[in-house]
């Protein structure tokens, strides 16, 4: 509440104008990592880290953008990328750009943006970014757009003005949210299905290694190669597949001796996180934490050893928790080499967990880690003038 006022303060200060505000949250992933280019499903939710925004129409064609957390101005009468030094600008100029292809006229905005989800933890700080300006420039230009179209809008940003070639999993989870529910999401056909997560004994905590490693980008394009090139060998044995969504896990054990050895793997694991992902939404059903826990400790030895994405550090994290009793599941979370845990502890050991994580990471790594508890949130919406 505290940076709601801040920020329509300061637009006010700086624009003499009573703005719309819209809030709009990071994300997590529970489950399913490296799926969504698959064509296969992932678990995320919206959290209580989030994006909040100021909007409104000016009389001056003119965009007129202010980043609170960076006390940063920029302006422009072109919607066009940002020089380097306003990187960030690029969020909401790569949104407008989407709103213009649509047929919009777009005279002139003014937006105030700040946010409190932490910055290369992998919580998507740029989706909520892209999402809430979507939002909030779909309520007073009167476009009607919906829910959907606006997370494909923001995608598009993503793509065409941050140069990131990012799935639509992390704008999909900061527009279609859901208090204490997790997401299922559909990679082929983009629909949902939301299955309750009762936080009522349980904690989400996440530990960021506070490092990425070099390999993370190129490391990414080539999984993506290798997938593609096992669905391509499956379909030259004339198997009638699009994509790893459509291979079982019996069909590409038989060719495993026939496969490129490093493709086999990154197949076997794809097949195999779907399918606990589809177990998982089970679990969460009949209210079955300890054999959800399971399953992220799974998917992390398959993200470790299978499609080989994890790092020293994320392992460490991981295998700290294995003797922490109150710890139901560990893994990596995001693209890998680098980044943070996501971690599903009993409640009431949270000050016991961050004690014990920040300590031994410190010591093994002479890293401080950070440590961040989220709740599970709605998606974006609009507050109020």
């Amino acid at each position: 509440m505290h940076m709601i006022k801040e920020i329509k303060a300061k637009h006010i200060e700086l624009f003499r104008d009573q703005p719309l505000l819209i809030r709009a949250p990071g994300r997590i992933n529970l489950i399913g990592e490296h799926t969504d280019y698959n064509e296969g499903f992932v678990l995320p939710a919206a959290i209580d880290k989030e994006a909040v925004f100021a909007i409104q129409f000016n009389k001056l064609s003119t965009f007129r953008f202010y980043a609170f957390d960076l006390e940063q101005y920029f302006e422009t009468e072109q919607i066009k990328p940002a020089p380097k030094e306003f990187h960030w600008a690029n969020y909401l100029l790569g949104v407008l750009a989407q709103f213009e292809k649509q047929g919009t006229q777009i005279k002139g905005v003014d937006c105030v943006f700040g946010s409190n989800i932490p910055i290369g933890a992998g919580l998507s700080s740029s989706a909520a970014i892209e999402c809430g300006f979507a939002i909030g420039l779909n309520e007073i230009l009167q476009t009607g757009f919906s829910d959907f179209k606006l997370v494909q809008m923001a995608q598009k940003a993503e793509h065409e003005y941050a140069g990131v070639l990012c799935g639509i999993m992390d704008q999909y989870a900061s527009v279609f949210g859901k208090k204490n529910h997790v997401i299922k999401l559909d990679c082929r056909s983009n629909t949902h299905q939301y299955f309750p997560f009762g936080m009522k004994n349980y904690v989400i905590a996440l530990a960021d290694t506070k490092v990425k490693h070099d390999l993370a980008s190129s490391a990414y394009n080539q999984r993506r190669i290798e997938c593609e090139n096992g669905v391509q060998f499956l379909k030259n044995k004339g198997h009638k597949i699009n994509a790893l969504r459509d291979v079982s896990q019996e069909l590409i054990e038989s060719y495993k001796y026939k496969l490129d050895p490093a493709v086999y793997k990154r197949c076997h694991y794809i097949i195999k996180e779907n399918k606990r992902v589809q177990n998982a939404c089970i679990a969460l059903e009949k209210n079955d934490f300890n054999k959800f826990g399971i399953l992220m400790y799974d998917s992390h030895n398959g993200l470790k050893n299978e499609y080989e994405v994890s790092c020293n550090e994320l392992d460490l994290l991981v295998d700290l928790t294995k003797n922490m009793d109150y710890v139901y599941g560990s893994r990596m979370m995001g693209g890998g080499f680098g980044g943070c845990t996501i971690n599903l502890i009993r409640k009431g050991e949270e000050l016991r967990f961050k004690d014990l994580v920040t300590k031994e990471y410190l010591y093994e790594t002479g890293i401080s880690p950070n440590v961040y508890f989220v709740k599970i949130s709605d998606g974006g919406n609009i507050l109020r003038k």
